[in-house]
């Protein structure tokens, strides 16, 4: 089986109960009300472009061109869903947990291309931050110094203030990566 990047492997294992539970339920026209009911929630979610898409998959729509509008994150996990009802082999653990290793590295790319003015990246890590901050304790600490990353603050005594000791290790873990990155 073809390894996914590793961005897309995170975002795939951040949703893996979500994929899971769409390819169980797409397969069961009969479970037809779970499916409305987790589209429901998706939709609460904020997720409104990909339930369309969801929607459209679970009527059996296949071509590729179902994927076009999707921000890059839901395209990841509609592709994931129709890598899934295609061979279940392709799905994940629907136990897996995100690896914070990985976290970092996205984290940097994004912060640098919403620095640089993508307006894609702008709005994916605008929404990222909103669901950190909804999370609230370390994730909402994590959320808060995004933008004074994105507008070039690199000091990490003054985006670490106050933050538990793995929140720190995260935001430092950042910091490298953008290192790393705007020196190339």
């Amino acid at each position: 089986m073809k390894r996914l990047p590793a961005h897309e492997q995170q975002v795939v294992s951040t949703h893996a109960a979500f994929i899971c539970q769409v390819v169980e339920l797409c397969q069961q026209p009969v479970r037809k009300e779970e499916f409305e009911t987790l589209m429901d929630l998706a939709v609460e979610s904020g997720w409104n472009r990909l339930v369309r898409v969801i929607r459209r998959i679970a009527a059996g729509e296949r071509n590729p061109t179902l994927l076009n509008g999707l921000d890059p994150e839901d395209r990841v996990i509609a592709e994931a869903i129709l890598r899934g009802l295609h061979n279940p082999d392709t799905l994940p653990d629907p136990r897996s947990r995100p690896d914070p290793e990985m976290a970092a590295p996205g984290l940097a790319g994004m912060i640098l291309a919403a620095g640089r003015g993508h307006p894609q990246a702008l709005k994916l890590i605008a929404e990222m931050a909103e669901q950190m901050s909804r999370v609230g304790g370390p994730m909402a600490r994590l959320a808060a110094v995004i933008r004074p990353m994105i507008n070039g603050e690199r000091d990490p005594q003054v985006l670490c203030r106050g933050m538990d000791q793995k929140t720190e290790q995260m935001v430092c873990a950042i910091l490298d990566e953008l290192r790393k990155s705007e020196l190339n």
